[in-house]
């Protein structure tokens, strides 16, 4: 789309993470700062009750929608923070596959975290996002 985004690689740092340390945007860059996408319904039910991989999938899905209308993409994102609603590892890991592979070979500097609860019924998964486009 736009290419205000490049994403920053470091050699000095571990290679077992799965996605870029940092992120920077061009100079004429207009940044977009995204609500958290949530696992919601078109009729504000919470989808995929129980489950944090189809919840992340929602997640992604409004997340699209969302940058969509603000004129951007997955690939202008310069960021992302996931929340699962869970202390169990193997929770987070579920829905973080979901949003790593959503985002491919644009692999953003991301936060994945474990919180106490969310904000709607049922909910288990979040994903915040900042991106940029070109001016």
């Amino acid at each position: 789309m736009t290419g205000a985004v490049r994403l920053i690689r470091s050699g000095s740092l571990s290679d077992v993470a799965e996605y870029a340390y940092a992120a920077t945007a061009s100079a004429d860059a207009r940044f977009i700062h995204l609500a958290g996408a949530c696992p919601l319904n078109d009729d504000g039910s919470t989808a995929a009750v129980g489950d944090y991989a189809g919840q992340a999938a929602v997640c992604v899905a409004n997340l699209r929608t969302a940058l969509k209308d603000a004129g951007a993409g997955l690939e202008d994102v310069l960021s992302t923070r996931v929340l699962v609603a869970s202390g169990r590892q193997e929770d987070l890991v579920a829905a973080w596959e979901v949003v790593r592979d959503a985002f491919g070979a644009h692999d953003v500097p991301s936060t994945l975290m474990g919180v106490t609860v969310l904000g709607y019924d049922d909910q288990l998964v979040e994903v915040e996002a900042v991106a940029a486009v070109a001016g």
